[in-house]
Order: C-alpha cells, then structure tokens, then sequence
C-alpha cells in the first residue's frame, strides 16, 4: 500500500508526499504556486471521475480523446465543508449520433457512480480519525 504524509515546510505550507516518489505543494490560498487542501479535494474528486470514466470513453472514442473535467463547489466558512461540489466533464461527442450519444452518456455515468472510490466517498461520507502522537513513549 502506498504510504501517504505530509511534511511541514512553513507558515501554512506542507509539501504531500507519497512513498512512490510523487509530492504536491500544499498551502494557504495567498501562497503562489501551492494548492490548497480544498483544491485538492475537488481535483482529487474530477480525477477520479475522469480515471473512472476513463475506459468506456476510449473504447468509444479512441484512446486519444480530449476531456477536460471542471470542478468546483464554494466553501460554507460557518461550517467550515464544501455543501456542493459540481464537475463538467467536456469532450467532443459531436461525431456520435444521438442514440449513441446517450448511450455513452449512460454509461459514463455508471462507471463514476460505480468506481471513483473519491466521490463514492465524498457522497456517503466517511469516518475520519485524528490524533496526535507526541512521541512521548513512556
């Protein structure tokens, strides 16, 4: 399984990092060149759904389709959560007729509900655990 941190770097920075090798800049959103960890939420949301849609779209459009997957949703800073978050997957399907449009449609559709792992997640919620270990090992 892969290993999953981040490492503090500054004010309000963190640098993710995972145990193949990957990192991202992780910081406030007045920090240049940094996402900050809501963005990542909703990228890790349109990626997910662009992976899992990913295969039934390249059978019926060739492995070298262009999509592009929009995401956002504001943030409740009462609440502190993301109430709404929204994704435009764009692709060219102007070379399909209607029948098959909506049969692609349909099955994209299924693919996402059925395998991004993230927005199945997101939709029914999960259990998150918090603690801290003070390395005090007395």
């Amino acid at each position: 399984m892969t290993e999953l941190w981040v490492e503090r770097t500054g004010t309000r920075r963190y640098t993710g990092r995972s145990s193949r090798g990957a990192q991202v800049l992780i910081g406030s959103e007045d920090v240049a060149g940094v996402f900050t960890p809501g963005e990542l939420l909703k990228i890790a949301l349109a990626a997910c759904s662009g992976m899992s849609s990913d295969a039934p779209l390249a059978r019926r459009l060739g492995d070298d389709y262009q999509a592009t997957i929009e995401v956002s949703g504001p943030a409740d800073r009462e609440q502190e959560r993301y109430p709404l978050l929204e994704e435009v997957l764009k692709l060219d399907l102007s070379a399909l007729d209607d029948a098959d449009k909506q049969r692609l449609l349909t099955v994209v559709h299924r693919a996402v509900d059925q395998v991004c792992t993230v927005g199945r997640t997101l939709k029914s919620g999960t259990e998150v655990r918090f603690e801290v270990d003070s390395g005090d090992r007395s």
